[in-house]
């Protein structure tokens, strides 16, 4: 259990095929998907056994395809007792997207997660985090469509993704008068900003030490750290696809620490799903007409969130005055 104070960390993990990453789109096309071996089923049982033997609960973001496909997975998933989110259909960059093919996207995801779980489905995460200053209007979907919890926004600067300027720590964000929990995925300072550290290649590829120090940074804050991986990133077997020099490193390296790392860091730390690592409070920001973030005035009425993902957001007040 975590120490009095502070938060358990957050264990988040996107189910998804190693053929349908965003490193290997440009080789393996949407077309493609029903061509490839599939190995999501046998990668993500291995994921649940991991969790199993070390007594942790996560958050699962399925890919729509994969709900569709391996129905009774979705259902493994949640029998297990963790908590289940959308990662979109077909894993296509949101800010490559027209804002009519996201909705389309997200809908049919969201239909086929809780089709195959039988459970409302009210936490998001973009494939590679692709809600970046091109993509915001994202959000206005996904409250649309009823998610209450997001964690789409890394606050770094990335070929793929981030929002350098966003908050480092989750924050509540407010949008047209209607309200989203935005959990970012972990940074620590360096160099006048910001790095990640325990996350998919970060995870693999980082000295552990490095990823140890971070946890410890955000726990003495009294702040949860988040780790996120891949069921293919538990699978050194798996096809090599054809690419590039950088999308074979990102994607191929470190493959076999994976199981290790995670091991490690479960000795060290206490894990839970994304919204139960929740602090109690957290600040609210909205976006400014320039993509900056900006902090709502303070309230002496605090954020208390519940411990789980509730109703939708146009529901619900917290106590908070929105930013004017």
């Amino acid at each position: 259990m975590p120490e009095p104070g502070i938060p358990p960390h957050c264990l988040t993990v996107d189910v998804e095929d190693y053929f349908q990453v965003a490193a290997f789109r440009h080789a393996v096309s949407l077309e493609d998907w029903d061509r490839m071996p599939s190995r999501v089923e046998e990668n993500t049982a291995k994921v649940l056994d991991l969790f199993d033997e070390l007594g942790v609960k996560g958050t699962f973001f399925i890919l729509g395809w994969v709900a569709t496909k391996f129905p009774a997975l979705v259902r493994r998933i949640s029998a297990a007792g963790h908590e289940l989110g959308c990662h979109s259909y077909s894993h296509q960059l949101i800010y490559d997207l027209t804002s009519d093919a996201f909705r389309q996207d997200t809908v049919r995801a969201l239909d086929a997660i809780q089709q195959a779980s039988g459970q409302r489905v009210r936490c998001y995460r973009a494939p590679s985090f692709s809600i970046t200053g091109r993509s915001l209007w994202a959000f206005d979907i996904l409250i649309e469509a009823g998610f209450t919890h997001d964690s789409s926004i890394f606050p770094i600067h990335h070929d793929l993704y981030g929002m350098p300027g966003a908050p480092a720590t989750p924050f509540l964000l407010r949008i047209h008068g209607a309200e989203l929990v935005e959990f970012p995925p972990s940074t620590v300072p360096f160099l006048g900003g910001r790095f990640p550290f325990s996350g998919g290649g970060y995870l693999r590829i980082l000295p552990l030490a490095f990823q140890k120090r971070g946890f410890r940074i955000l726990s003495r804050s009294k702040l949860p750290a988040m780790v996120y991986l891949h069921p293919w990133e538990l699978d050194p077997e798996q096809p090599r696809i054809r690419a590039g020099f950088r999308a074979r490193f990102r994607h191929y390296t470190g493959l076999g620490r994976t199981a290790s790392r995670l091991r490690s860091l479960s000795r060290d730390f206490y894990f839970a799903p994304m919204s139960e690592a929740l602090p109690g409070h957290l600040p609210a920001f909205e976006i400014g007409e320039n993509r900056e973030f900006r902090a709502c005035p303070s309230n002496t009425d605090s954020l208390l969130l519940a411990s789980r993902p509730g109703p939708h957001p146009n529901e619900v007040r917290t106590g908070v005055n929105p930013c004017r």
